[in-house]
């Protein structure tokens, strides 16, 4: 009922804030046998942590995880997997005199509405920070998609402002491509379209020096992943990953497949054909289809075609710009705020976003491996 815990195959249940002694997740379900180390939770976590480049947040945290319970020998065991990661560079001086003020875009003000009283130092609980034991949890989903079929999931961002990347084929984006520049060095905006991310990273540093933010878009794909996931009503798999995006703050609008643009389109345009796939044959067919605008997901459903999903990300809400608010007695003032914030989300924005689709869809395999994979006659063995 408190809205701590996520999935139901497998779950994850998230404690912790932005300025308290650290965040804590514990992870349900997760099969015996997976291998598990710091090191493998370290590097999606290098990704989100803050102060690795100058258009992020300057926090220094290390976010080094601690695997407390549900891994011997270093594989899981089955039990309850617990990950603490401890806060180390709080500053909660910095929100002392802004304590008894509404910061506009952030949720001091709903906070006080439901719970009468709020942690004021950097939000509390919704505070982005505890989303590091997210991203912890998506490395677990990771390890479990890619020994179950091979599943991928990679993200990036698409757009800054009104700088757009231009990506031919969202399935054949790497890695590599995300995370390192053509000449090899850190992509620090995590945009494959190298050229148009050093127009995003001049935009990130000029909004930066000017006490402003800026919003954008991230895509994330998901490769590999077998037809038959995903129930045909309430928890459709494109339901559970909406809500799964949606859960990150700052998260505006999510779509996917041919997503918004579809209200331009006729019927003819937006249906994709299907077509018997390579290797196919009478005894074991393969089905697919001509194209992908239906990203991945048909009623509730993944198809085996990729899953592409979007998520609009807001400009960060704390400015050093002064701006116009009230106090909780409602008295007119002003407020600028003096911690280190993003001046772009996306870059950070991105593992995250991966982690909460690999655990959406390690929920969904696990439940269908539960109820389905048994079932007799089966066409082919997922």
């Amino acid at each position: 009922m408190a809205g701590n815990s996520f999935g139901q195959a497998f779950r994850i249940t998230t404690a912790g804030e932005s300025h308290g002694p650290g965040n804590v997740v514990i992870i349900d379900g997760v099969p015996p046998g997976i291998p598990i180390s710091v090191e493998d939770l370290l590097v999606d976590l290098n990704r989100r942590k803050p102060g690795q480049s100058k258009i992020v947040t300057q926090r220094k945290e290390a976010d080094h995880p601690e695997i407390l319970a549900g891994v011997f020998e270093g594989i899981t065991t089955g039990t309850s997997l617990a990950i603490l990661i401890r806060n180390e560079d709080q500053r909660s001086k910095d929100y002392s005199d802004i304590k008894d003020k509404y910061r506009p875009g952030h949720a001091d003000y709903t906070y006080d509405a439901k719970y009468g009283f709020r942690d004021y130092r950097g939000g509390g609980r919704s505070s982005a920070r505890e989303t590091n034991v997210r991203v912890a949890a998506g490395v677990v989903a990771k390890k479990i998609l890619e020994a179950a079929f091979g599943g991928r999931v990679v993200g990036y961002v698409t757009q800054v402002g009104d700088f757009r990347a231009q990506i031919k084929d969202p399935a054949t984006v790497t890695i590599d491509q995300v995370e390192k520049m053509s000449d090899g060095e850190l992509n620090p905006v995590r945009c494959p379209d190298h050229k148009v991310a050093s127009q995003m990273i001049e935009l990130i540093d000029q909004v930066r020096k000017e006490g402003d933010s800026i919003g954008g878009v991230a895509e994330v794909v998901a490769t590999n992943v077998p037809a038959g996931l995903g129930e045909p009503v309430f928890d459709k798999l494109k339901a559970d990953i909406a809500k799964a995006l949606f859960s990150i703050p700052a998260v505006l609008g999510v779509e996917y497949g041919s997503g918004f643009a579809c209200a331009t389109m006729r019927g003819s345009e937006n249906n994709d054909h299907f077509i018997a796939g390579e290797n196919s044959n009478v005894d074991t067919p393969v089905i697919t289809t001509d194209s992908n605008r239906h990203g991945g997901s048909l009623g509730g459903i993944s198809t085996g075609q990729p899953l592409v999903f979007r998520a609009a990300v807001k400009p960060t809400s704390s400015l050093l710009i002064e701006q116009p608010t009230v106090t909780k007695q409602g008295e007119p003032t002003s407020i600028k705020t003096k911690g280190r914030h993003d001046p772009c989300l996306l870059p950070r924005f991105v593992p995250i976003a991966e982690a909460m689709i690999a655990i959406t869809l390690a929920d969904h395999w696990l439940r269908w491996r539960a109820q389905c994979a048994a079932a007799p006659d089966r066409t082919q063995d997922n």
